[in-house]
């Protein structure tokens, strides 16, 4: 079974160009809401969660961070600031990659999953 990803994205032309570059390396796996992105969890459980920081609230990633602990979580940003970025990893994101850097995602997403995996191991 391939390993998969889930990507929430508001923008729909950055969803498919992060989904377009994870393909490669997993299912992907596009959500529409944080809804089916709680049912997709729970359903899938996928190595990774790439969600746009700045449309989501730090109490959901400390959620997620708290729900699903080996869950590796990559927040995605447009804006440059510092401070989210160090909120975001405090509430439990693995990592903050710019949205545009499809490959910086991918990276992020295969080095905190590999170490997920070897910890849960």
């Amino acid at each position: 079974m391939a390993q998969s990803v889930l990507v929430l994205e508001r923008d729909a032309q950055l969803a498919r160009s992060l989904a377009g570059g994870l393909q490669s390396r997993f299912a992907v796996h596009v959500m529409g809401s944080r809804e089916e992105l709680q049912d997709r969890l729970t359903e899938n459980h996928p190595e990774a969660v790439v969600l746009d920081i700045e449309h989501w609230c730090l109490r959901d990633v400390e959620n997620l961070h708290r729900d699903f602990p080996a869950l590796t979580i990559v927040c995605t940003h447009r804006i440059p600031d510092e401070e989210m970025w160090m909120a975001a990893l405090e509430a439990g994101a693995s990592d903050v990659c710019a949205a545009d850097d499809v490959a910086d995602v991918l990276t992020s997403v295969l080095r905190n999953a590999a170490v997920s995996s070897g910890a849960a191991a």
